[in-house]
């Protein structure tokens, strides 16, 4: 991994790591777990609710894409 690669992970890890980030992921779920099947009122509605949770998802996912992709490739040059 290149020195800039390496700073490039450093730096999502040092956010991931800040109460700022941690904050932000709890809202994040707090707002997923908040969607009831029962609020959605129409059509438009339903398709307004499934792009905000698919975004929310990634949001929320995002940490642990980082990290497991920084552990593939750490694990792969631990190959060569």
């Amino acid at each position: 991994m290149t020195p800039e690669e390496e700073k490039y992970y450093e730096t999502y890890f040092d956010t991931f790591a800040s109460k700022g980030w941690k904050q932000f992921i709890a809202e994040v779920q707090e707002i997923l777990d908040s969607h009831r099947i029962e609020d959605i009122k129409n059509e438009t509605n339903l398709a307004f609710v499934k792009g905000e949770r698919s975004a929310l998802h990634r949001i929320a996912r995002f940490e642990g894409g980082v990290k497991r992709t920084y552990d593939i490739i750490k694990e792969r040059e631990g190959d060569k």
